[in-house]
């Protein structure tokens, strides 16, 4: 029996008067792989920084509808105690290039002045890492600056730095967009592994990837949701004649 975690529901979000996303219905189902594709400035990346809470630091930000998390309104939270439940990582792996590996997993708690004991500290660095697959490359550079990792660790730790605060849904922005196949499949099956215990939403331009990854699929065209289902249907049997088109690479 599947459980809904997110529900997203006559959202609408853009800037000023112009609307990115328009009336968005769809929910997120518990531990298991949402993907969102879509053509380039379909409203993918508007649409899960709506779900984090961080489109509202954008000029202009406008927004309208509902995102409801276990069926409380995101909007009705603070904004901070939402990140802690809906965690980010970028396209980009950013950590930070001033901070040890171990306290960038741990700087969600430092930025939000969360005080820990060590054995505290220590337990979270070593779940997350762990989680993230990086604690054997890493457990000996501890206090090594997070910048001196390759591209797919550094998104590695970023992806534990999520962990760390212990969410209960986990965004990726085309996090393997910038890394070698070798990475990307690392990621992927890490994504695969965390399933068990988190819910993952990926905005991704792979199709292949997301065929091989995802168990739901959101295709966005122009702002608009297309089509909503399992990846099964959708990558054998798309509804939507656009997104058979999408799916095939007559656009994108």
């Amino acid at each position: 029996m599947e459980s809904e975690v997110l529900k997203i529901e006559n959202f609408s979000a853009g800037f000023g008067k112009c609307f990115v996303l328009k009336d968005i219905n769809f929910s997120v189902q518990q531990n298991k792989i949402t993907a969102i594709m879509g053509p380039s400035g379909c409203g993918k990346t508007t649409l899960i920084r709506c779900i984090n809470r961080m489109h509202e630091f954008s000029p202009g930000a406008v927004y309208s509808g509902r995102i409801l998390l276990h069926g409380e309104d995101i909007y009705s939270i603070n904004p901070i105690i939402v990140r802690r439940k809906i965690g980010m990582v970028f396209q980009r792996p950013n950590p930070f290039p001033t901070m040890s590996i171990y306290d960038n997993v741990l700087s969600g708690f430092i930025l939000n002045g969360i005080r820990l004991k060590k054995e505290e500290k220590d337990q979270i660095v070593f779940n997350a890492l762990q989680k993230s697959g990086l604690w054997e490359e890493v457990k000996d550079n501890l206090h090594r600056r997070g910048t001196f990792l390759s591209g797919g660790q550094q998104q590695r730790l970023c992806i534990a730095r999520a962990l760390a605060m212990n969410p209960d849904i986990l965004l990726l922005d085309e996090p393997t967009s910038s890394l070698d196949p070798k990475s990307t499949l690392l990621i992927e099956q890490l994504m695969e592994e965390l399933k068990q215990s988190i819910t993952i939403l990926i905005v991704t331009h792979n199709i292949a990837q997301a065929a091989r990854i995802s168990d739901y699929v959101a295709f966005l065209y122009l702002g608009e949701l297309i089509e909503f289902g399992p990846s099964k249907k959708i990558f054998t049997a798309p509804e939507n004649k656009k997104t058979e088109e999408y799916l095939t690479g007559k656009f994108g």
